[in-house]
């Protein structure tokens, strides 16, 4: 049984290659004489890359014919966990214990605060939009003021979205938490000041700063996750955190309407019913902003798994966020993922931004109906999340889950756009569910796969850059979708929608699947596999493959 973290320090300082480029494995000491005394004792001693034993003849004078490859810094990290053998762990630096890893009660509180607070955060985002008719009367502004209150959320991520996962990548997941949380909160009381007829700018202000806070939240779930949940969880974990998000959505499609009716003909009652929305809104932003400070920490005691314990032990001076940010763009499955992931979740940005906009039109007076419509899009895309995460932990079939819900949300789409104009709201429920279910059920698949086949990385950084796409495809889908909808009909924007739909189908089913998080957890190796380079003192112009066999007898 694995020792506690402070009882496995040996002299070699983690993350350090072992000496002259050997690999640790069974078999006997390097310092131990050859006698009788070694044989009888199985101890550990080193092989060269290339299988020979480090004081043999043959390892001296490179029988194998290629030189032995020393491991640069920045190799060492992944490469001294990757177990010599599918199945069978592997000893840390210089033959040490790999880090005991335990799962901490502590990740629920941490997975709930965060789900709430991200939950007021997406309900904020919303609730102008789905009742934008009201809103455009009580303001005396346009539709496209109104739709600026949803979009500015996408237009402030962009930019910060890098400022951003640095703060993440160095500062850590307390700090970023709590500026997410706090900004959520001062944005939702500045609003509060903005309930007159001519304080519209104040309004914007408040979403400004609420859409800023967004920036430190929608790249956490796969970061909290990863963190705090252990492989078998991880996944879940993470749908369980958009699922806070997504349910923000519903609350914001469910709640404004019922809150704030149509009574344009009393501005006065309108006004009262407005900052009651308001106020309620910014007392359970600030709960929330009480309990991030009180129950969020940094990390648990044990790391989880073994993929966390590997990023934990790598010496911090070796990271550097600039090359980090080069390797993801080299990666190319990871340039169509992110590509592919912009255009599904932009999508689904403008859907919900012009939702209230397409249920008029065809359905006359239906506010609150419209809704409801909205709520069953994102309840019935709460439970695809859910199932999706539990799927991926069961099978761990990244690519193939994610094709199928692309093809599946493509064709809901279809069937929304041609079922919309038919009269009859009941079928509009049915197909948005069906829409829903699919669509954003999608989110955390494309987080956790982003996670994947980018490991060692950050997972914030792939995951912030993940949302930046969403927000830049989510910008031009409303502008386009919104002028063809005024000026032709919404069946009109939906179709723009599906010809883009399809193109992301295309592009997912050209990206590879190369599992490196899941391989490390269970032990499989591939020959094949690479480090991922970070900054470090020289860096290597040339990496060698990583090629090591395991010995099969005791010297």
């Amino acid at each position: 049984m694995a020792r506690p973290d402070d009882e496995e320090r040996v002299a070699a300082a983690p993350g350090q290659a072992p000496a002259q480029g050997y690999l640790p494995v069974p078999g006997a000491s390097p310092d131990a004489k050859m006698g009788a005394e070694s044989q009888s004792e199985p101890e550990a001693c080193c092989l060269a890359l290339n299988g020979v034993p480090r004081d043999s003849p043959a390892a001296a004078s490179g029988a194998l014919g290629s030189p032995r490859v020393q491991l640069a810094p920045e190799e060492e990290t992944q490469v001294r966990l990757l177990p010599t053998d599918p199945g069978k762990e592997t000893p840390g630096a210089e033959g040490s214990p790999l880090p005991r890893t335990a799962l901490s009660p502590r990740r629920f509180v941490v997975l709930l605060v965060f789900s709430l607070y991200s939950l007021v955060n997406a309900f904020q985002w919303i609730h102008y939009s789905i009742i934008s008719n009201v809103f455009e009367g009580f303001y005396g502004v346009s539709s496209l003021h109104i739709d600026w209150l949803s979009m500015v959320y996408m237009l402030a991520y962009v930019p910060l979205i890098f400022p951003a996962t640095w703060l993440l990548d160095t500062r850590g997941l307390r700090l970023t938490a709590m500026l997410g949380s706090g900004l959520n909160c001062l944005g939702a009381w500045i609003k509060c000041g903005s309930v007159q007829q001519h304080l519209f700018w104040v309004t914007m202000l408040g979403q400004s700063v609420c859409s800023v806070a967004q920036v430190f939240i929608l790249g956490l779930p796969s970061r909290i996750a990863s963190v705090w949940f252990g492989p078998k969880e991880v996944s879940t974990a993470c749908a369980t955190a958009v699922l806070g998000n997504q349910l923000g959505t519903a609350v914001g499609f469910l709640l404004p309407p019922v809150l704030v009716p149509n009574t344009l003909n009393n501005t006065d009652l309108l006004a009262r019913n407005i900052s009651t929305m308001f106020y309620g809104t910014s007392a359970v932003a600030t709960l929330l902003f009480v309990l991030t400070v009180i129950a969020f920490k940094e990390k648990p005691n044990c790391p989880p798994s073994q993929a966390q314990a590997a990023l934990q032990d790598a010496p911090p001076g070796e990271y550097s966020y600039k090359k980090s940010i080069r390797n993801l763009f080299k990666n190319i499955p990871f340039v169509l993922l992110l590509i592919t992931y912009g255009i599904m979740t932009g999508a689904f940005y403008s859907v919900s931004t012009l939702l209230n906009q397409m249920i008029l039109t065809y359905h006359e007076g239906e506010e609150v109906n419209a809704g409801k419509i909205g709520l069953t899009l994102v309840v019935a895309g709460m439970v695809g999340s859910i199932l999706c995460g539990l799927w991926l932990d069961y099978t761990k079939t990244y690519r193939q889950t994610t094709l199928l819900v692309y093809i599946l949300s493509f064709c809901g789409m279809i069937t929304f756009t041609f079922t919309l104009d038919l009269g009859h709201i009941v079928l509009v429920f049915v197909t948005a569910g069906v829409l829903g279910f699919f669509m954003t059920g999608y989110l955390p698949l494309g987080f956790e796969f982003a996670v994947e086949i980018t490991y060692p990385e950050s997972e914030g950084t792939s995951s912030g850059l993940l949302n930046a796409a969403a927000q830049i495809f989510g910008i031009l889908f409303t502008l386009a979708q919104g002028k063809l909808t005024s000026d032709y009909s919404p069946k009109a924007g939906n179709i723009f929608l599906s010809v883009w739909m399809f193109v992301g189908i295309v592009l997912t089913a050209l990206i590879k699947s190369d599992l490196r998080r899941h391989n490390i957890n269970i032990g499989i190796t591939n020959g094949n596999i690479k480090a991922v380079p970070v900054e470090s003192p020289t860096e290597q112009e040339s990496k060698a493959a990583m090629l090591f066999e395991q010995s099969e007898s005791a010297i």
